[in-house]
């Protein structure tokens, strides 16, 4: 039986930080779906055509990874795709918080859907979407910290 997890996020952008739990989580699933979600409470920065061109880009040599978008509860977009585990990367404790409740509604949902943490590899810790897009806001270069070049 192959083993689908769905990783999802408003990747707004990508960062290095979140292409490293999708090549760790390969190691663990058979193929992993990235899905650019839309936050209802969040605008985008970074256009969801860009995001998913570079998603593309940066994984071109990998056959297992997927990228959708989508605008649905999570929950029912992992089960729509026969996914049954959600990956999802920690940072930190504030990010276990955040991301525990979100995974104990998920289940309640959909009773089967596990929800897989990954600790963040710790040299890519401090990197995260908002920090990349206030640099970038503001004319820094940004590549450092993304799996793709965006100038």
């Amino acid at each position: 039986m192959k083993k689908t997890a769905f990783f999802p996020g408003s990747f707004d952008p990508f960062t290095k930080g979140h292409a490293d739990i999708v090549r760790r989580g390969l190691k663990l699933f058979d193929e992993v779906i990235i899905g650019i979600g839309t936050n209802s409470q969040k605008k985008r920065y970074f256009s969801l055509e860009l995001m998913t061109q570079k998603i593309r880009e940066a994984f071109h040599e990998s056959e297992n990874i997927r990228i959708i978008s989508y605008d649905d509860l999570t929950a029912n977009v992992a089960k729509e795709y026969g996914a049954k585990f959600l990956l999802r990367g920690l940072r930190n404790t504030t990010d276990f918080e955040y991301e525990n409740t979100i995974s104990q509604v998920n289940r309640h949902l959909i009773a089967e859907l596990e929800t897989v943490f990954l600790i963040t590899s710790p040299e890519l810790a401090p990197i995260s979407s908002t920090i990349v897009r206030e640099l970038h806001k503001y004319g820094a270069k940004v590549n450092d910290y993304l799996p793709y070049d965006l100038e």
